[in-house]
């Protein structure tokens, strides 16, 4: 008996040593996810597809779904057996002050599961999602890096709030607040510390009305709606949470991947389409289609057909995803309504594909891998922890316009292209006003605004030259705004960002600002030049994008102004000889002033062709232009567009107004590449256009003439809640046609599953060695305890005798 006890501790301490080094060498393995929802079917059919994305993608852990309902909608809720589920009270109507704002459940939902769960108390990391997200693989905190006091989060760069005044009005530490959303991945006690935070700086925020304009949030709605999410940042700035921010490890549907990146979440909070096919969530606020038997929502197209509309790699790879986030819906619902004892579905084409090992294999986990392109490139701009590198500079983009629909429906278009293109830092509109304008003016929530003086009638000459609002804008900007980016983006209004404008790509420096080519300003070569700048050899003709050194800016910018009224004075050199302007009337004076300006300075410009191009023009080969300058007139076949004959039509405050269809590309002849090319960016810019006046009328709240009956406020909230979450990194897909006979590009497998690593494999062996060993040292003990009692009994015999 002793022995075995000898053995026993022996045992112990040999497994305590291996407990102790497994967990020195491996991060905890205690992992919970959690998401928030209501109680209704537009959060039901969510729930579902979440639910079946966390088995298929083999999240470890537990699930847990924080159901917030009123007493009232319990009685009728149909969706209790969905999810694993804790109740939490619904703080929707908020219990003291009677504000109705939805989104306040998700921070009071995790701190009563903190407070009043079990599971809480038995857990080493959480991850907290979106109802409204698809998981394609493992989101294991420690794999991203995730440490304690340091959660793992996605950039949602909008929140500007964190970069002026808001945050120096809800934090103490305003140098902590970081842009993050849409995933977090933190440790128990981070979350334990940040929870009571994120409520009640929700709860600030939200009450603090008098900051709620774009200008203050970036929220171009100004109603206060992502004020939880400033409740996050602020809270994490308020007990000191320094996140690890990347920017490739979510997607929306409907963007176009980074290279070589292939996401681990969906969130398809946005509308986004494939071809002809699309898909809203907004349309299925009251879709019970989680408890119609055998109901699915559209089929998107097949794998096959996307290898026919799309031949650019990248952008196909983009069309995979968003079919297989609709995809792994779907199939959820298959698997919901046969587990609900629904009859077996009529056999169909599109149920066979779900079922097919080809689905099987385009929708399989993906696991993150050291060493990969993904991990490689994680985000990112801002609290970069792993190295110290030196940080990339702040930007700031602005663009000039006036108080008149013209520029109005201009702005909503820029607006949705920049959200979409993933451009750095903070865009402001600089909006040129008389104050007889400003009264009946009604566009002010369009952008983030900066208002100046209008000089469209000069103050001094009464010369009417609206162009010249642009440099006097900035020069007003420059001297009234308070402005900590070291780059400046200029731009124009009637231009569509398709990628990000940046110094470091784009070589910008101090005192060599990067712009575009104008080559019709020939004034640089005559005695234009000579007449208006000291340094006509210095002369460079360029404009439309303007990147520049905030400390360049500040000395150029005057003189812009002043070279800009010099050219426009000087009428006798307003001839197309002189100047290149084929209307002979001094329109492109602010051109001039601008090359003559720096010029003036020696500013000499970093010239880049493959930024921008006007619509209509043909592309060079392989280039990717980040810019549309749709200033000119650009047709496809019998369909053309002319920004000009919009100038008098209310397309942003008319209900469901929009500019003619262009043709849909699959109609394109493809014969003559160059032509095909041209023709394939010309729609795309027409349907950027288009697609940005349909989401501005979804949020004006007009009603779809397809819904019978108009949204609720509650659900009007909760679409602007969800649906405002931008990541705002990547190119929106375009619909062009490519050539025929293109290979699929099926998504690439990044790694083996980490679970099954060569260290647990290892660990494995050795434990069920020592279990083995265990047992045979207590076999030997008994067997030796069993051969001695034996012995003793024959010992007694032979005494008795």
């Amino acid at each position: 008996m002793e022995k075995f006890l000898i053995f026993f501790i022996l045992f112990c301490i040999i497994s305590n040593g291996l407990c102790e080094d497994q967990k020195s060498s491996e991060a905890p393995w205690r992992i919970h996810t959690l998401f928030s929802v209501e109680c209704g079917d537009y959060f039901d059919w969510q729930t579902v597809g979440l639910v079946h994305s966390f088995k298929k993608s083999k999240q470890p852990g537990k699930l847990t779904r924080l159901l917030s309902c009123t007493d009232e909608e319990k009685k009728t809720y149909k969706g209790m057996d969905l999810a694993p589920t804790f109740e939490v009270p619904s703080m929707s109507r908020h219990p003291k002050t009677g504000d109705w704002y939805p989104a306040i459940n998700k921070p009071a939902g995790v701190l009563h599961w903190l407070e009043h769960s079990e599971d809480a108390k038995n857990v080493d990391w959480v991850v907290i999602l979106d109802a409204d997200q698809i998981i394609r693989g493992p989101v294991v905190p420690w794999e991203l890096g995730a440490e304690k006091g340091k959660p793992v989060a996605e950039l949602y760069g909008y929140l500007v709030g964190c970069d002026n005044i808001l945050a120096k009005l809800h934090t103490k530490h305003p140098e902590l607040c970081d842009k993050v959303g849409g995933l977090l991945a933190m440790h128990i006690d981070d979350i334990k510390a940040l929870a009571p935070f994120w409520l009640s700086k929700t709860e600030e925020v939200r009450e603090d009305r008098a900051h709620w304009p774009t200008n203050y949030t970036g929220d171009v709605y100004g109603l206060g709606w992502i004020s939880e999410m400033y409740g996050y940042s602020f809270g994490a700035a308020e007990v000191g949470l320094r996140h690890k921010i990347y920017a490739d490890l979510m997607i929306y549907p409907g963007y176009v991947p980074l290279p070589g990146v292939d996401p681990i979440l969906f969130h398809y909070g946005l509308p986004f389409s494939v071809g002809n096919w699309s898909f809203t969530k907004f349309e299925h606020h009251q879709d019970a289609i989680v408890h119609d038997c055998n109901r699915l929502f559209p089929e998107p197209p097949y794998p096959r057909e996307i290898v026919l509309l799309e031949s650019d790699p990248n952008k196909r790879r983009g069309l995979f995803l968003s079919i297989e986030c609709m995809n792994t819906i779907n199939e959820a619902l298959v698997l919901h309504h046969a587990s609900c004892g629904c009859s077996k579905p009529n056999s169909s084409k599109y149920l066979s594909f779900l079922e097919s090992k080809a689905f099987a294999f385009l929708s399989r986990p993906r696991y993150l891998t050291h060493g990969s392109a993904q991990k490689e490139k994680p985000v990112v701009h801002q609290n970069t922890f792993d190295k110290p590198a030196k940080p990339l500079p702040k930007i700031h983009t602005v663009f000039s316009t006036e108080c008149t629909t013209y520029f109005d429906w201009q702005t909503v278009g820029f607006m949705h292209s920049f959200r979409l293109s993933g451009q750095p830092g903070n865009v402001t509109r600089l909006l040129s006003c008389t104050d007889e304008d400003l009264k009946k003016y009604v566009g002010h929530d369009l952008a983030p605004t900066h208002y100046v003086p209008s000089m469209s009638k000069h103050p001094l000459t009464g010369d009417w030259y609206p162009a010249i609002n642009k440099p006097a804008a900035v020069l007003h900007w420059l001297n009234h705004a308070n402005i900590d980016a070291e780059y400046i983006v200029i731009l124009d209004t009637d231009m569509l960002l398709r990628g990000p404008i940046t110094p470091w790509e784009f070589n910008a420096a101090r005192g060599h600002p990067v712009s575009t080519p104008y080559d019709y300003l020939i004034g640089c070569n005559n005695e234009l030049a000579q007449l208006h700048t000291s340094h006509p050899e210095a002369c460079e003709k360029v404009g439309g994008v303007i990147i520049m050194h905030i400390d360049d800016l500040r000395k150029f910018a005057l003189l812009w102004v002043h070279k800009t009224e010099e050219v426009r004075a000087d009428k006798a050199h307003y001839s197309k000889v002189f100047t290149g302007d084929t209307y002979e009337g001094g329109w492109i004076s602010e051109m001039y002033g601008y090359s003559f300006a720096a010029a003036e300075l020696n500013l000499r410009h970093v010239i880049n062709k493959e930024i921008m191009i006007y619509p209509g023009y043909a592309p060079q080969p392989n280039v990717k232009y980040r810019v549309f300058h749709y200033g000119l007139k650009f047709t496809v076949g019998s369909w053309s567009f002319d920004k000009a004959k919009w100038r008098d039509v209310d397309l942003v405050n008319q209900c469901w107004a929009k500019f003619p269809e262009p043709p849909n590309p699959s109609t394109l002849d493809s014969t003559n590449v160059d032509i095909l090319s041209r023709d394939q960016l010309s729609i795309e810019c027409g349907r950027t256009l288009n697609e940005a006046l349909r989401l501005h009328h979804i949020r004006r709240k007009c009603l779809d003439p397809a819904i019978k009956a108009p949204p609720t406020n509650e659900e009007i909230i909760k679409e602007v809640t969800f649906s405002r979450k931008l990541d705002e990194r990547h190119n929106a897909v375009s619909d062009d046609t490519p050539g025929k006979g293109q290979e699929s590009t099926l998504p690439i497998v990044t790694g083996p599953n980490p679970i099954f690593s060569s260290f647990t494999f290892q660990m494995m062996v050795l434990w069920a060695f020592l279990v083995l060993g265990f047992l045979v040292i207590v076999s030997m003990v008994l067997s030796g305890r069993k051969g001695e009692e034996t012995k003793s009994k024959g010992s007694h015999h032979k005494n008795k005798e």
